[in-house]
C-alpha cells in the first residue's frame, strides 16, 4: 500500500460500485468526498470522513494521514470518471500520478448522452467549471455537439443567456445517478429564465438537425481544414468583391482562429474569411450592411458545412451590441474605415487585421490600432497569378494591391485570454 496509497473511486452516475471499489472503501482509514457521496458509499464506522469544499485543507490532511504511515489505506470519492476534468489531476500533481489506483466510474458526459439516446464520440467538452463561460459559449456557437461541464455562475441560465436567439437545444441533466436525477431539454431562452439550484450535472448544448454526425475515427471535434485560402471560385460573390486568396491567407495567420474563440467579420462581403475562421472551429460573427450580402454569407457558410452568425447593420453602431471577439477581421475602405477600426480595436482581445486597397486611409488605420494599445504592423501585398495565353503558352496576372494592417495586443494587457 505504500507504492500506491490513494485509491480513487468515480461514483454518482447511476452504476453500483464495483465489489473491488467497494472493498475499498470499506476499508480505508481516511475517506474523502463530497456530502452526498460519504452519505452513499459503505464506509467503516470507525473511518474519518473530510467533506470536500476547499481541496487545499483536503489535500493537507490526506498529506498528514500519509505522512503518519498508518496501515489503513486513504480513498477519495469522485463523482463519474474522477481522471475526466476530476480530481485526479491535482491529487496526481500534489502526491505523483504512481501514488494513485484509480477506478473510474461513468463519466457525467457518458451518461448524459446516453439518457439521450446519443453517441459521443464526435462531441467536444469543454468545462466553465472554475473558467470563462466565454469559451463554453463560443465552443456551443460554433460546433453541433458539445457538453459543458457547469460550476457557479456557469450554470444552464448563464449558457443560455449568452447563447440568446442561438438555434440549439439545451439538454440541462441534473442529479445524475440519483433518486432526483432529471433531464430537461430547454431552448437557450427557456434555460435562461430558470434557477437550476445546484445540482446540475452537465449540459448538452445541439443542434439537432446535426446531433448524429458522421462516422468518426478520431474522437472529439473534428480536425482543422486540409486547406486554407480556397479559391474564390469556392465562393458565392458579386463582382469579384472578395477577400482574394492570398490575401485571405495572411489575414488567416494573423487572425489565428481557433476552437473557443470569437471572431469578427466586418464589411464580410461574400463571407469568406468568416467562413474560413468557422472552418478552423471559431465562432464567427459576420456584419454585414447590405441584405444581398447577408443572403450570400449564410450561403457561402451552409455551402461549407459551418455556423456564421450573420448580423444585418453598419458598423461601427451595429457592434455594440455584439460580445467581444478575440479578433477581427475588417475588409472594406470606406471613409468611415478609422472609425470602424477604432471601435473594433477598443474591443478586441488578441488582434485585429485590416485589409484595404487604398493608400490614402493606411495612416488613420495605423493610429487607430496604436492608440488602442496594439503593437502594429502590415504590408503591401501585390501578387501576380499564372493565366493561360492562346499557344499553351502562360503569362503572369496581376491582382491589385492590397494594404494588410495588423495589430496584436500585448499579452500583458490581455484580461481573461483562453488558455
Amino acid at each position: 500500500m505504500r507504492d500506491r496509497p490513494i485509491t480513487v473511486v468515480g461514483t454518482g452516475t447511476g452504476a453500483p460500485l464495483p465489489p473491488d471499489a467497494a472493498a475499498a472503501v470499506a476499508g480505508a482509514g481516511l475517506v474523502v468526498g463530497g456530502r452526498r457521496h460519504l452519505a452513499a458509499a459503505p464506509i467503516a464506522a470507525d473511518a474519518e470522513q473530510v467533506v470536500l469544499g476547499a481541496l487545499a485543507p483536503a489535500l493537507d490532511t490526506i498529506e498528514r494521514y500519509l505522512e503518519e504511515e498508518r496501515r489503513s489505506p486513504v480513498v477519495v470519492l469522485a463523482s463519474g470518471d474522477p481522471g475526466f476534468f476530476g480530481i485526479v489531476r491535482v491529487l496526481a500533481e500534489r502526491f505523483g500520478a504512481g501514488r494513485l489506483d484509480v477506478r473510474a466510474g461513468v463519466s457525467s458526459v457518458a451518461a448524459a448522452f446516453a439518457r439521450v439516446g446519443l453517441p459521443w464520440d464526435d462531441a467536444v467538452v469543454v468545462s466553465a467549471h472554475g473558467r470563462e463561460l466565454r469559451t463554453a459559449v463560443n465552443v456551443c456557437r460554433a460546433r453541433p455537439k458539445v457538453a459543458v461541464l457547469t460550476g457557479p455562475g456557469a450554470g444552464p441560465a448563464e449558457l443560455g443567456a449568452a447563447l440568446g436567439s442561438d438555434a440549439r437545444v439545451l439538454v440541462v441533466a441534473s442529479a445524475l445517478g440519483s433518486e432526483d436525477e432529471r433531464v430537461e431539454r430547454v431552448t437557450p431562452a427557456e434555460a435562461a429564465a430558470r434557477d437550476w439550484g445546484a445540482s446540475v450535472s452537465v449540459v448538452l448544448c445541439l443542434d439537432e438537425a446535426r446531433a448524429l454526425g458522421a462516422v468518426r475515427t478520431v474522437a472529439g471535434p473534428p480536425a482543422g481544414p486540409a486547406g486554407w485560402a480556397l479559391d474564390e471560385g469556392e465562393f458565392a460573390h458579386r463582382d469579384s468583391m472578395i477577400t482574394k486568396f492570398e490575401v485571405r491567407a495572411l489575414a488567416l495567420a494573423r487572425l489565428g482562429p481557433r476552437l473557443g474563440d470569437l471572431v469578427w467579420d466586418v464589411g464580410a462581403g461574400s463571407g469568406s474569411v468568416a467562413v474560413e475562421c468557422a472552418r478552423f472551429g471559431a465562432a464567427v460573427t459576420a456584419v454585414e450592411k447590405t441584405l444581398d450580402g447577408v443572403g450570400r454569407i449564410r450561403a457561402n457558410a451552409a455551402a461549407h458545412g459551418v455556423d456564421v452568425r450573420v448580423v444585418h447593420g453598419a458598423a461601427p453602431t451595429v457592434l455594440s451590441g455584439l460580445d467581444d471577439p478575440d479578433a477581427v477581421f475588417v475588409g472594406g475602405g470606406g471613409r468611415e474605415l478609422p472609425a470602424v477600426v477604432t471601435a473594433c480595436a477598443r474591443r478586441a482581445r488578441r488582434t485585429v487585421v485590416v485589409a484595404m486597397a487604398a493608400l490614402d486611409r493606411v495612416p488613420a488605420v495605423r493610429t487607430a490600432l496604436t492608440d488602442a494599445g496594439f503593437d502594429c504592423d502590415g504590408v503591401l501585398l501585390q501578387s501576380s497569378r499564372l493565366a493561360p495565353l492562346p499557344g499553351d503558352v502562360t503569362r503572369l496576372a496581376a491582382t491589385n494591391p492590397v494594404f494588410l494592417l495588423w495589430g496584436v495586443r500585448p499579452p500583458a494587457q490581455r484580461e481573461g485570454v483562453n488558455q
